[in-house]
């Protein structure tokens, strides 16, 4: 069972600074340093293009904030990435 709302949120990471040849499988195996990753995706334009950026959502919160503390600045595809917490809001409400 997927937990809703707020629990969900501070599972979920944002990724900044992604190479456009990053693929959402790219993005999922480089998180997985943190723990165990339960979705990843890498934002797109209209055309199908990258925009650079990420979503990942871990099983814990402890491995989201894991993932802020190690993952930021390390190498993926040859761009320096970083990692925050996602500040998004989620639909409803």
């Amino acid at each position: 069972r997927y937990a809703s709302g707020g629990d969900a949120q501070t599972r979920r990471v944002y990724v900044g600074n992604l190479s456009w040849d990053v693929a959402w499988q790219d993005l999922k195996d480089h998180m997985r340093n943190a723990g165990e990753v339960v979705f990843a995706e890498v934002m797109k334009e209209h055309d199908g293009r990258s925009k650079g950026c990420g979503i990942v959502e871990f099983a814990t919160a402890a491995e989201a904030e894991e993932a802020i503390s190690t993952l930021t600045d390390t190498e993926l595809k040859g761009r320096m990435i970083f990692v925050r917490e996602d500040r998004e809001t989620t639909s409803g409400g």
